[in-house]
């Protein structure tokens, strides 16, 4: 490690993405504190405490002495129900986060956000963090990530803490617990035959390394020195392509056979509209995300892929593996069974 050993807390620190932040952070010899409501060690130079965020006594006493938190833990759900507990978890965890920084003066956090927090339902095409939060309420997922992320930026406004906003966007790689696996679950229950017709709008994907690379370089900078607090970045591999282009590559590592058929986005809409509705007259409690979203087809069916030219001009990041090799990276570690269905990004019909 090139300068200072600190003490580092990452909520969602057993998540996809909130372990590979730790894992980047132990591996250069920070002292890594990982908290998350379902601990379960995996290295043994970390911490892992096992705490609910919206706890704020819990998490004022364990971030005591931390030099840098790291907030990744949140709750996905792009639907129009359950809206109580993605508040709770995405606003109401990240003032609790707030204030725990607040109370033990902790010099730096920062959040990780979504690209979510701009998109509209409308084309988004190489899109700079000079786009405004979104207005519409298209799932409290997005509208709960927008209140967090705002009240982090006003936070580093307040108080001598310095933060900082990371926007990823369609995070993959090995131990994603949420996309890949559900792609390969409905390949081999023969759901996915059929894709939405997206008229080829383009997504960002975003491999997890290159994120949890860029994480350490930004926690880094903010230990050091100001230049980037209260700044938003988004981060992505800079690649866009179809959605169901990255769909057709991944079936083909893993050897499945190709999605051949299409039906209209009209109708793909309409029925997640059915589907969104029956669970909100059956009021179901929050559970694994099936796909079948408005949300998910406006996804689908709009261009949504953004620029690092910021990141790249103000901390250099430069994503080093492109999506092809994460693509067979991700199939390499898949093949050895851990395909666990949590949760989907996309909808299939």
């Amino acid at each position: 490690m090139s300068e200072g050993k600190r003490t580092v807390l990452v909520t969602g620190g057993c998540g996809f993405i909130g372990a590979a932040i730790v894992n980047e952070l132990a591996d250069i010899g920070h002292d890594v504190i990982a908290v998350d409501w379902n601990t379960e060690p995996f290295r043994d130079d970390v911490a892992f405490i096992h705490a609910d965020i919206a706890d704020r006594r819990r998490l004022v006493e364990i971030s005591q002495g931390v030099n840098t938190v790291i907030h990744s833990a949140s709750v996905v759900h792009t639907k129009q129900t359950n809206r109580k507990t993605v508040w709770r978890a995405n606003y109401g965890g990240t003032l609790e986060v707030i204030e725990a920084c607040r109370q033990n003066a902790i010099p730096a956090l920062l959040h990780i956000s979504s690209a979510s927090v701009v998109y509209e339902g409308r084309d988004i095409e190489n899109g700079d963090e000079s786009l405004p939060y979104s207005s519409r309420s298209l799932a409290p997922y997005v509208d709960s990530k927008v209140a967090a992320e705002k009240a982090v930026l006003q936070f580093g406004f307040e108080s001598r803490s310095r933060v900082c906003v990371l926007r990823p966007h369609i995070v993959f790689g090995p131990n994603d617990n949420r996309f890949i696996p559900n792609i390969i679950e409905r390949a081999e229950s023969g759901a996915l035959r059929r894709r939405v017709d997206n008229r080829q709008s383009l997504s960002d994907f975003t491999y997890i390394d290159n994120f949890s690379e860029a994480v350490k370089t930004v926690e880094y900078r903010l230990s050091k020195d100001d230049e980037l607090n209260g700044q938003c970045y988004f981060i992505t591999n800079g690649e866009p392509l179809p959605f169901y282009d990255f769909v057709k590559a991944f079936l083909a590592e893993m050897g499945y056979p190709p999605i051949r058929t299409t039906i209209p986005a009209w109708f793909a809409f309409a029925s997640a509209s059915l589907f969104e509705f029956w669970e909100w007259i059956r009021m179901q409690e929050l559970r694994p995300e099936d796909g079948i979203s408005r949300f998910a087809v406006r996804y689908l069916t709009t261009h949504h892929y953004f620029s690092n030219e910021k990141a790249e001009r103000d901390f250099n990041y430069d994503p080093r593996i492109t999506v092809a090799e994460g693509i067979k990276r991700t199939a390499a570690s898949l093949r050895g069974g851990n395909t666990e269905k949590i949760g989907v990004a996309f909808p299939v019909f």
